[in-house]
């Protein structure tokens, strides 16, 4: 289930409509603000969600949109445009090859009825997935509004014994 209410207002909307909440502004102003930076792109990423991985972290580092905390979150929208990517090509190909283009997006079952081929149903699931976590990010107009750029764009010290120099989780 997804959080109830609506999202919550930008700190200046909510300023210019006079603060109806009557929230003290210290309240407004708090908010977790990890490190602006890039993370480190999994090695596991195929070259498509690599090279997305490259295009959008620029993007959202100067706008302060990004830091370690957001790998997994940025690796799933990059596997799922890479994975839309890898579909449109194959249905490109598919429909190349038919003078009427529709093999890569209608399928003719044995007894005639026509359906909406497997390749589009996988296109649009990752196209869905894409843009449920693209908002996530702000990279869309409309959500644009709703995300808070981090004001730590200070380097982090690096830690001499971290989760992962110890070998993961276990220790815990």
């Amino acid at each position: 289930m997804g959080l109830r209410g609506p999202k919550p207002l930008p700190l200046n909307v909510h300023i210019l409509r006079g603060n109806p909440s009557k929230l003290p502004v210290s309240n407004l102003l708090d908010g977790v603000h990890p490190p602006v930076e890039i993370p480190p792109c999994p090695s596991h990423l195929s070259d498509q969600a690599k090279k997305e991985w490259r295009r959008v972290a620029a993007e959202l580092l100067p706008l302060g949109l990004i830091s370690k905390l957001d790998r997994a979150l940025l690796a799933a929208y990059c596997v799922a445009w890479a994975e839309m990517v890898a579909v449109e090509i194959k249905i490109d190909a598919l429909n190349a090859d038919d003078r009427d283009g529709m093999p890569g997006w209608i399928l003719t079952t044995s007894t005639g009825y026509q359906q909406m081929s497997a390749l589009m149903l996988i296109r649009n699931r990752a196209c869905q997935r894409m843009l449920r976590l693209a908002a996530e990010f702000g990279m869309s107009p409309s959500t644009r509004t709703r995300v808070t750029a981090s004001k730590n764009t200070s380097k982090p010290q690096p830690c001499s014994e971290t989760a992962e120099s110890q070998g993961g989780w276990d220790g815990i």
